[in-house]
């Protein structure tokens, strides 16, 4: 719990600690000495803005520490110079930290030839150019932590906008789906009752049948968006539809006036929810197309094979041929596409030599994870 809390403290607060920490450390072994409490002072009070300026603060530090070698005392304060070259080199790269190293390191030359004691020169410049380097290192490791973690970030806030695109996308091809179908089997029905004797024993069946397909298209509106509900338990009990809906689908698309034969090979069972629902809406999207491009007697047959590689769809009407992409694009047969290259597989859509139009879909390999079947 103490890292969020030390997070939420504002980074001038924290070095305002750091240096009441130093001094109440350093400026003890001082006290009584003005010239000593003046330099120390110099010293740490710099590092207060030792983030907002680490250059300069590092260049107040370094040329107090300059006046300290020209009076000749010795301060424990000189640990700010640490400090400073730390912040040097967590917050800058390339040229300004070499010239920082080089600097302090030249004020450790100088002070061990002043203060070290005689024979030891070399051992103490090698100690504290080891702390120096300590130092350095410390900054430049918490810089790249700091870049690592910012990066990371971003990879991870670029992931969340491509999922949601990506359920954007889906939430779009359903609803397209979903709308398109029931609404022109709706008004199939309806232009069919119209066309009826005004007896209301032929109009009932055809009321009823729009009634039922509203409230279908509620449902399947409901379970669409259910992704969006807090509550996963409403999702739950509002099954997607697969391959068993498929004689459904096809008994809804006779009583809306298009005469639909269907055949289902195979082991449907053994196919994986997430296909289940692309052949679903594959063959969906097809016979609308059908319903709403071509003339009234239009017959479509559906063909729907489950075999060890992967699933097959053959959706063929004997209309007239032509462009059936419907007036929105990205829709209609680009969804479907989309559908089937989600799963692996590929899609072809389009005319046949001796009229009509084919819709034809392939699932991907027998995995059990994509579009095919469960070994």
């Amino acid at each position: 719990m103490a890292a969020p809390v030390v997070g939420r403290i504002p980074a001038f607060v924290r070095d305002a600690l750091l240096v009441a920490v130093l001094c109440g450390a350093t400026l003890p072994a001082t006290a009584g000495e003005p010239v000593s409490v003046a330099l120390s002072s110099a010293l740490l009070l710099p590092l207060l803005w030792r983030r907002r300026a680490p250059l300069p603060v590092f260049c107040a530090v370094a040329a107090a520490a300059f006046v300290q070698w020209l009076a000749g005392c010795q301060l424990p304060a000189d640990a700010a110079l640490l400090v400073a070259l730390a912040t040097v080199a967590a917050h800058t790269a390339g040229r300004e930290v070499l010239v920082a190293c080089a600097v302090l390191e030249g004020g450790i030359l100088l002070a061990c030839h002043r203060w070290a004691e005689e024979g030891r020169f070399g051992s103490s410049a090698v100690a504290l150019t080891a702390l120096a380097a300590a130092a350095a290192l410390l900054g430049a490791y918490t810089r790249a932590l700091r870049e690592r973690t910012v990066h990371l970030e971003r990879e991870r806030d670029q992931r969340a906008r491509l999922a949601v695109a990506g359920e954007r996308s889906r939430i779009a091809r359903e609803m397209h789906d979903i709308v398109t179908h029931n609404l022109s089997v709706m008004v199939a029905l309806a232009d069919a009752a119209g066309y009826a004797p005004p007896d209301e024993d032929l109009a009932r069946p055809a009321l009823e049948q729009i009634s039922g397909t509203g409230r279908q298209a509620l449902a399947d509106m409901r379970r669409a968006l259910g992704v969006l509900r807090a509550d996963p338990a409403e999702t739950e009990s509002q099954p997607l539809p697969g391959m068993a809906q498929l004689e459904v689908l096809a008994e809804q698309m006779r009583a809306a006036g298009l005469p639909t034969a269907l055949e289902v090979l195979g082991d449907p069972s053994r196919v994986p929810a997430a296909a289940q629902l692309t052949v679903y809406r594959l063959v969906q999207e097809a016979l609308t197309n059908t319903l709403r491009h071509t003339p009234h007697g239009t017959r479509a047959r559906v063909r729907v094979v489950c075999l060890a590689e992967g699933v097959t769809v053959d959706v063929v009407d004997d209309g007239p041929g032509g462009r059936r992409t419907g007036p929105a694009p990205g829709h209609g047969i680009a969804g479907m596409r989309e559908r089937t290259a989600a799963h692996g597989g590929r899609l072809l859509a389009g005319p046949l030599p001796d009229g009509g139009w084919h819709v034809g879909a392939r699932l991907g390999p027998g995995d059990g994870t994509a579009g095919g079947l469960r070994r």
